[in-house]
């Protein structure tokens, strides 16, 4: 959730052209650092990071719209959700996204992260409005939660879908303009939530940052990211038969990684099909193998927000910080 301020050369080179088409070939950021040999048979040895498009404030929440063949991702600081795909570039696809008030709403009051159901509908986690809304298709939103035992939510962070269409999701403080300090916060606590046919749980208040969060190919094990620079970790639940969390287990521990040199927390994540995870982290974005060995990174060299599968599941899109990128893998996302 941090911004990186960093200009990068690319800036000057890929500027950001609202229904501009895209260019023939791509800028390449950052390096691929290899540190596993299992890690040759999720990336070919010539994946590059390419950068897609540029110019965002904190880009991030990606998601993949197959019925459409285009890329959603939220511009959290703009209010705005912008689509992206091959034939058309970029163009912007929803302003407001998260705020819907008149006044002004701190500095990160857009959606963050998005999902689409089974049923495409698009799922927003909203900062400003600090609820889960609904995208229906007639285009108006519905509130899914945006209170816990009659106390307002934090601001929504991020969010995955079970496959019985229950709703799993994140409330960290970053959405309110004060953060932890906000006299607005009601809660004393930040949430890992479920949503299931209207009714919202709590499952764990043991996390002080809660944010990026993902299932196991068979739903047994839930990770979550801890964006908190003094417990810089990703957690591993087992999920019990009634959807709820057992006792979790630190999966990765990567707090003596924060620093200037490798920018960024953990943040958003996806699993693939064989359920190595790729999430966000100080230096990029991280690749685990089941077993909690780090297979590589992709050191993006900036804050890097969030990941999503996309094309035909094995294209992994990167929102990192001002950019939004793409890398070309050799597996498939879970559930592609």
């Amino acid at each position: 959730m941090r911004r990186n301020c960093k200009i990068s050369l690319l800036l000057a080179a890929l500027a950001l052209a609202c229904g501009a088409q895209p260019p023939r070939s791509y800028p390449v950021l950052g390096k691929i650092i290899r540190e596993d040999p299992r890690l040759e048979a999720l990336l070919p040895a010539d994946a590059r990071i390419e950068v897609l498009a540029t110019g965002f404030d904190w880009s991030e929440g990606p998601v993949w719209d197959r019925k459409g063949g285009f890329l959603l991702f939220s511009d959290v600081p703009r209010n705005s959700i912008y689509q992206w795909s091959r034939e058309r570039g970029i163009e912007l696809y929803l302003k407001p996204s998260g705020y819907t008030g008149v006044a002004g709403y701190g500095r990160e009051p857009g959606s963050n992260g998005l999902l689409i159901d089974r049923q495409g509908r698009l799922i927003l986690m909203e900062h400003g409005d600090r609820r889960v809304a609904r995208m229906d298709p007639d285009g108006g939103k519905v509130t899914l939660a945006d209170r816990y035992q009659g106390k307002r939510l934090n601001s929504p962070n991020d969010g995955t879908l079970k496959s019985n269409g229950d709703l799993y999701f994140t409330d960290p403080p970053y959405g309110l303009p004060k953060q932890w300090n906000d006299p607005r916060r009601e809660l004393d606590f930040c949430g890992v939530y479920r949503w299931s046919s209207g009714a919202l749980t709590l499952l764990t208040s043991e996390l002080s940052r809660p944010n990026g969060i993902g299932f196991s190919p068979d739903e047994k094990t839930l990770y979550v990211a801890n964006s908190d620079p003094q417990r810089a970790i990703w957690m591993a639940y087992p999920v019990k038969d009634d959807g709820t969390l057992g006792a979790g287990r630190v999966f990765a521990d990567v707090t003596a990684m924060v620093s200037r040199e490798l920018p960024g927390l953990p943040d958003g994540l996806k699993v693939d099909a064989r359920g190595n995870l790729w999430a966000t982290g100080p230096g990029g974005v991280h690749i685990y193998a089941p077993d909690g060995r780090r297979l590589g990174r992709m050191d993006t060299g900036e804050a890097t927000a969030n990941v999503a599968w996309g094309d035909d599941g094995s294209t992994l899109y990167i929102t990192a910080d001002m950019y939004l990128c793409r890398v070309k893998t050799k597996t498939r996302g879970a559930g592609w």
